[in-house]
């Protein structure tokens, strides 16, 4: 689908295909604290765009594209693709609860880095492979994404139905190494200056106080 839509896109202005919406503030979520660095896996279409935003966040330390849903036999690009494995393309955020909370990340999420209303796909790219899921790790992770789900519902912030769903804490598998750091490397492909870079420029104007100029690794 991607490599289609490379062709479509040469022709075509640049921005973003799906609508950004600056989602509220969680009324709950867990406070900033020292401690160990946490993961949150987050899967919201093709994992270059939502690696690309999530690398730019203050207190991100690593943003991993991988695969998440299915198992380790299946997490491969082209097997992925087929829509069959149960993966979903994922990225795993790595970071530190001291400067970023998990319902900052989430507001992200939702904010800029994919439209939580599209059933199985995002913008140009179709299959369950590119749902939208929430990957928890563990309890409080999962009560925080639940809660904010229900407020974004309770307040309208979308009037399409959100249909983010809760996966649990199914094992994440990185992706080969050329997905890695995509969008940094391929800031003129038509794909990424039309789906994706709107994405990160929208973090930076939405957000600038979460903002890093600096990405993660």
């Amino acid at each position: 689908m991607r490599a289609l839509f490379l062709a479509l896109a040469l022709a075509t202005p640049a921005c973003a295909a799906e609508r950004m919406v600056l989602a509220p503030a969680p009324a709950i979520d867990a406070p900033l604290a020292k401690g160990p660095l946490q993961k949150a896996v987050f899967a919201g279409g093709c994992f270059w765009g939502v690696e690309g935003v999530f690398e730019r966040v203050k207190g991100v330390r690593a943003a991993v594209s991988g695969y998440a849903g299915g198992s380790k036999a299946t997490a491969i690009y082209e097997v992925t693709g087929t829509g069959l494995t149960g993966h979903a393309e994922a990225v795993e955020v790595t970071y530190d609860p001291a400067v970023v909370s998990y319902g900052t990340l989430l507001r992200i999420f939702f904010s800029v880095a994919h439209d939580p209303t599209q059933l199985n796909r995002q913008g140009p790219d179709s299959g369950p492979q590119y749902r939208s899921a929430l990957f928890t790790r563990g309890p409080e992770q999962e009560r925080i994404a639940k809660a904010y789900v229900a407020q974004l519902e309770k307040a309208g912030t979308w009037k399409p139905k959100i249909v983010t769903t809760f996966e649990g804490t199914k094992p994440f598998y990185a992706a080969e190494t050329y997905h890695q750091n995509y969008l940094r490397g391929h800031t003129t492909q038509p794909y990424i200056v039309y789906n994706d870079i709107p994405k990160v420029e929208g973090f930076k104007r939405l957000f600038p106080a979460l903002w890093s100029e600096r990405p993660a690794a």
